[in-house]
């Protein structure tokens, strides 16, 4: 047994003072008041039959055992671990970027219980034997469960999709070509039509692939000359590096890049709107990965109000990146943080935010996707996130009075959790014991030499966010953390 105190509960639907008592591997009691012991939290416990008790085996008695664990939580927050539906941990075959101990590791300091992983590996995972076995192997470490997805068409061909009908929705919930897009609106009809019969997910990375072509050369020019004055591809650079590029070469750099930002617009929008009319016509569960421009936003919402015309069980849900909420991507230095999607404008950043306050977006994903520093450097697109999601999410939105707590963590923990079908996501007796412990006055300065990630590439790294994980419990242990 495990006894958490002197904590302030916040989840989805609380913000309260209390303690939790886990047992194996579950939440057994939520007790709401001020505790300052363990052995006054078995009192109320005891008692109650507790009007102030929630949750099941309200009439068991508990008693302090010798092997009984005490967490003082120093009236810091406790709530649910955080879920993610959008993770590259880069394995099998990238272990120079990402393996499965770096990738957990950094998980856990993230807060993360549960993620979701993206296929675009080496090989591309593509039938649930490779899904499930990299699956066991993460779960032989004992830290955060994943859910490894399958790539729609196999080994990322464009056309194959047979190997969908082996899937089962208990073990692969999600399925995704994420890193890419199905270029035949024929193969991702037919891939959402096997989806729908097995009501599985289907993650889309919406963004037409010969727009996102012509945008490459554009970036390609823009790396040249970053490259020939040590300008970093990830947003983070000296003063000294930036006063040493000569204005015209700047100019031309700036240009490139907008001009590839803006192709990269057009096919974000363009390949929402296709990927939103086929689920339609599929009847399947679209989830549209790193929404990041207004006209996306603005598809998704209109798809989720006709929601209610189709009986064929068409459904779409979206994430929103907190890179994208936290910045914005048209001026120096941040313009040189490539990213796909790449940051946005402010009137995008604002179309985000107000989805997420409104309800329209159902979750904040990280979309980890760490490189080695030569890779970033010759533009490999994506930043290593799992370490300061929280962070910044708190900063952004929290402390800006954006959100409350309890909606953000609904957005990082109960809204990804119903996604996927699982018992987590709330701090409540019966629920899996995934829990993060957070301290969201924290004041911290982000050093990406310190992740433990093995990507160190981050717009973010010198800034200073607030809000930082304590600990992280997953099925009753500590992976975290005290």
């Amino acid at each position: 047994m495990t006894i958490i105190y002197n904590a302030r509960i916040v989840d989805e639907n609380t913000d309260k003072k209390g303690a939790v008592i886990i047992e194996g591997t579950k939440i057994k009691r939520v007790i709401y008041g001020t505790f300052k012991s363990a052995e006054s939290v078995l009192k109320a416990a005891n008692v109650g039959k507790a009007k102030n008790a929630a949750g099941a085996g309200r009439n068991s008695s508990l008693a302090k055992s010798s092997g009984m664990t005490e967490i003082d939580a120093h009236g810091l927050v406790l709530a649910p671990a955080f879920i993610d539906m959008h993770a590259h941990f880069r394995y099998p075959g990238q272990t120079q970027k990402e393996d499965l101990d770096s990738a957990l590791n950094a998980a856990a300091a993230g807060g993360f219980g549960t993620l979701v992983l993206m296929p675009n590996t080496n090989p591309v995972v593509s039938s649930k034997e490779e899904a499930l076995k990299v699956d066991a192997e993460a779960a032989e470490r004992k830290m955060s469960r994943v859910f490894q997805t399958v790539s729609l068409t196999k080994r990322f061909d464009g056309v194959t999709t047979v190997h969908l009908e082996g899937l089962d929705k208990k073990t692969t919930p999600v399925i995704s070509e994420d890193g890419r897009e199905v270029a035949s609106s024929a193969v991702m009809l037919e891939a959402m039509k096997i989806a729908a019969k097995k009501k599985i997910i289907v993650s889309c990375h919406c963004e037409d692939p010969t727009l996102a072509a012509l945008a490459k050369t554009y970036r390609t020019r823009a790396l040249e000359l970053m490259a020939k004055y040590k300008i970093p591809a990830w947003g983070a650079i000296d003063k000294k590096v930036l006063d040493a590029v000569p204005k015209t070469a700047l100019d031309k750099i700036v240009q490139n890049i907008k001009e590839a930002n803006s192709l990269l617009e057009l096919a974000e929008d363009a390949a929402t709107e296709r990927n939103i009319l086929l689920a339609q016509k599929a009847g399947c569960h679209i989830h549209l990965c790193h929404v990041s421009t207004v006209k996306s936003v603005m598809a998704a919402r209109r798809a989720k109000a006709e929601e209610k015309n189709y009986k064929n069980g068409f459904k779409i849900t979206f994430e929103i990146t907190p890179h994208h909420l936290a910045l914005e991507g048209t001026a120096v230095p941040k313009i040189f943080a490539f990213v796909n999607p790449p940051l946005r404008t402010a009137n995008d950043r604002a179309a985000l935010l107000a989805a997420l306050k409104d309800g329209t977006a159902d979750c904040i994903a990280t979309d980890h996707a760490p490189h080695t520093m030569e890779d970033k450097a010759a533009g490999a697109p994506g930043f290593t996130g799992l370490e300061t999601a929280y962070a910044v999410c708190n900063t952004v939105l929290c402390k800006q009075k954006k959100m409350n707590a309890q909606k953000l963590m609904a957005l990082m923990s109960a809204r990804p959790a119903r996604l996927l079908g699982l018992k987590k996501g709330l701090v409540a007796a019966g629920y899996d014991a995934d829990l993060v412990l957070l301290d969201p006055d924290k004041k911290w300065r982000v050093d990406s030499s310190r992740f433990y990630s093995k990507g160190k590439a981050t717009p973010l790294d010198g800034k200073t966010l607030t809000g930082r994980v304590v600990a992280t419990i997953v099925a009753g242990q500590r992976i975290f953390g005290f």
